[in-house]
């Protein structure tokens, strides 16, 4: 008898040695405990292609529901690659070459106002996901205290950048003056800060909890420091939406469920991250978790919300990056997001992110 591994949604992988028989059993028990049994003939699955801006555990809702399979629920099977950055992201959509994008939504703000196509169909991520770290630098309270500083972020117009520009500006300090900001490829920040090319990274996870591993200190974070925020959106082609409206309920319906349950079941979503960053030690990874969950930073929920989405456009056209000329409703179609809402309100088998 040959022993197998089963991992169980929200619990630790176990070794255990079972009949053949048996195991059918526990498959077919396990897929209709989380919801994910399929009919014995389903139609066809629809493939998808999904481009993330980077690779990075604030998407967590987005592999939490491939690892669940909650696409296959919804009938689809989604193809995810790393686009290289948020311009990248939303350009794969222009181009056709995906149907989705996760990124900086700003890029649907700029498309429109300059007659381009693109439409908002939900949050990812619900707050500005990027920690300082640092090795020689102590806790900064006073974001005053950035000046005489060098700080590393991904490119403009990439939110990382954007935010720490902001930030800057908004406590009177001129970048390139009072504070220096180099820009690198996203994902390498804290390689340059380790080297001694700066002195505050700004990164998201689970690079943040690898510099930690690595002696570096948390001394800013710009989820405590904005609140609510509109990090991440799901972007979409209003025409695909148009001729395919229930190809993008059925996105959103499995991302709804995939942010409930991150929260609902943070071991599972630890058991993810894990196999997404199978590089990293896993007590790196696990900490990493510990922290999007501890800031509220994943999306609990996929509207999006006003005040949020109000928050990034007016720093984006603090920045000059956009006009702002747009009204909310002119980017933002909540239709499929609020319809999901109340489909996971109603299946017994994902947890509302939250409760008990």
């Amino acid at each position: 008898m040959k022993r197998r591994t089963f991992s169980a949604v929200g619990s630790d992988s176990v070794t255990v040695a079972v009949p053949r028989r048996g195991r059918v059993l526990l498959a077919t028990l396990s897929a209709c405990a989380f919801g994910f049994a399929h009919p014995a003939a389903a139609a066809p699955l629809q493939p998808i292609e999904f481009s993330e801006a980077v690779h990075n555990l604030g998407y967590i809702d987005l592999y939490v529901a491939q690892h669940a399979k909650l696409f296959e629920k919804y009938g689809l099977t989604v193809h995810l690659s790393a686009a290289g950055g948020d311009t990248q992201a939303f350009a794969a959509v222009l181009g056709k070459t995906a149907q989705f994008a996760v990124g900086d939504p700003t890029m649907v703000e700029m498309s429109r106002e300059r007659g381009g196509p693109g439409m908002v169909v939900g949050t990812l991520v619900q707050r500005a996901h990027y920690f300082g770290v640092s090795k020689t630098v102590a806790r900064i309270t006073d974001p005053k205290a950035f000046k005489g500083l060098t700080l590393v972020t991904s490119p403009d117009p990439n939110t990382e950048y954007s935010v720490t520009k902001k930030l800057l500006q908004d406590n009177g300090l001129k970048v390139g003056t009072d504070a220096k900001i180099v820009e690198v490829t996203p994902g390498t920040e804290i390689g340059a800060m380790l080297a001694g090319h700066a002195d505050i990274a700004f990164a998201q996870q689970p690079m943040v909890a690898a510099a930690m591993a690595q002696g570096a200190k948390v001394v800013f974070d710009f989820s405590s420091y904005m609140g609510p925020f509109c990090n991440t959106g799901i972007m979409v082609l209003p025409e695909y939406a148009k001729a395919h409206p229930e190809v993008v309920q059925s996105l959103v319906n499995a991302l709804e469920e995939a942010a409930r349950l991150t929260y609902a079941k943070p071991d599972y979503a630890k058991e993810v991250a894990r196999a997404e960053f199978p590089d990293l030690p896993a007590d790196v990874v696990n900490k990493a978790i510990d922290m999007e969950l501890q800031y509220k930073i994943p999306a609990q929920t996929l509207p999006v919300d006003r005040q949020q989405w109000d928050k990034l456009i007016s720093m984006q056209k603090y920045l000059g990056n956009v006009q702002g000329t747009l009204s909310y409703n002119d980017v933002i179609d909540n239709t499929f997001s609020n319809k999901a809402v109340k489909t996971a309100v109603a299946d017994a088998g994902v947890t509302v992110a939250g409760s008990k």
